[in-house]
């Protein structure tokens, strides 16, 4: 009997510890979950914003178009003769003026020689015939002389002073001809692979002898669809209208340039008109041939709001944006976009200036939601 009074103590004694283990277990964790409980999780969504913008926007075309050289030279010998050296580097540039090729010079240096002794001839001669008649002069006075051979004598002068005239035009056109000899460049530009080579026999007018393309200037054409043209024409009405391009890979930002052609017909093939636009071209940073990406601005709209594209989000009932409000609370909002400039849209209907708008994050939000703004 006292036997099992004793283990049912026992019994009793481990349930008691147990059961105290329980109480202070629970109690502790109670206390833990009644503490995080008192700081609330933040349930703010990030979001990156951006603010309406009022201001003049500009509309403008882009389309593809083509560097070409401003003007394009075949230089060429205006003498015959042997070509004797090239005075340049291919692919550089070259000023005006600057040699490139030298043809042979020692058969019009002879040519010019033998001009010149004929002049030195015909100039004797000249005071041969004036002599001549100054003594027929005095011999026909006293009568010496008929009037017929004095007239001879006269009539040689003459002829004397129109050979000497004559000899001295070859003079000129002698050195003219060893002038040309000397091959020059007509104006700035870059030069392309030699077309003859020293010791090629060269035809006047006739052989090439290298490419020169004037380069800076530089024009770039391009092409717009016929559509187009009414508001290009009111653009350039308005004034000197810019072009800017962009080179494909180049880091540095786009070149301007003004439009300077509208040609005077439509490719009915294509429906598009072609347009020349103007570009200093110092740095070389346009090549020949090179294509471009060319943006020419058409219509202004003046005091427009705009936003950023990406702000806008679509749904069944239109476009809309996410407009942040006082204590970061976002408002759904329905706008009317008009048009697109670059990364920038017109919002016709919905916005004022100032107000922020969600550029990034708008997946995670609906109507008012707690947003909060990343600063950047």
């Amino acid at each position: 009997m006292q036997r099992s009074l004793r283990q049912k103590l026992l019994i009793l004694g481990a349930l008691f510890v147990v059961a105290s283990l329980v109480l202070y277990t629970w109690g502790h964790v109670g206390h833990k979950a009644k503490g995080a409980a008192k700081a609330p999780a933040d349930t703010s969504v990030p979001v990156t914003v951006a603010t309406a913008s009022q201001g003049d926007v500009d509309l403008s075309l882009k389309v593809i178009g083509r560097a070409e050289a401003y003007s394009t030279v075949n230089i060429r010998s205006r003498v015959n003769g042997q070509l004797q050296t090239l005075a340049f580097t291919p692919g550089t540039l070259v000023r005006k003026g600057a040699v490139l090729a030298q043809v042979d010079p020692r058969p019009l240096k002879a040519a010019l020689e033998q001009a010149r002794g004929n002049v030195a001839g015909d100039e004797a001669q000249l005071v041969k015939a004036q002599a001549d008649l100054a003594r027929y002069q005095n011999m026909l006075a006293k009568g010496f002389v008929s009037r017929a051979d004095y007239d001879l004598y006269q009539a040689n002068l003459g002829v004397a002073r129109a050979s000497l005239q004559s000899n001295r035009a070859a003079v000129q056109a002698a050195q003219v001809q060893l002038d040309f000899a000397t091959i020059t460049a007509p104006f700035d530009g870059v030069t392309g692979a030699p077309l003859a080579y020293p010791g090629a026999t060269l035809t006047a007018d006739t052989t090439d002898i290298v490419v020169l393309n004037e380069v800076d200037p530089i024009r770039v054409a391009f092409s717009v669809p016929e559509d187009s043209l009414p508001a290009v024409r009111a653009a350039a009405a308005r004034g000197q209208l810019p072009v800017s391009a962009r080179v494909t890979g180049d880091k540095a930002g786009p070149l301007s340039g003004e439009l300077e052609f509208i040609d005077n017909a439509v490719d009915i093939t294509t429906g598009t008109i072609v347009l020349k636009a103007r570009f200093t071209n110092a740095d070389r940073r346009l090549t020949s041939g090179q294509f471009v990406e060319v943006t020419l601005p058409t219509t202004r709209i003046e005091q427009a709001v705009s936003v950023p594209v990406v702000a806008l989000q679509s749904s069944t009932s239109g476009t809309f944006v996410f407009v942040v409000k006082t204590g970061d609370v976002v408002e759904q909002r329905p706008v009317v976009t008009g048009a697109t400039s670059g990364d920038r849209v017109v919002i016709d209907k919905g916005l004022t200036a100032g107000e922020r708008v969600v550029t990034e994050g708008q997946m995670l939000l609906v109507d008012g939601a707690r947003v909060r703004v990343a600063k950047g």
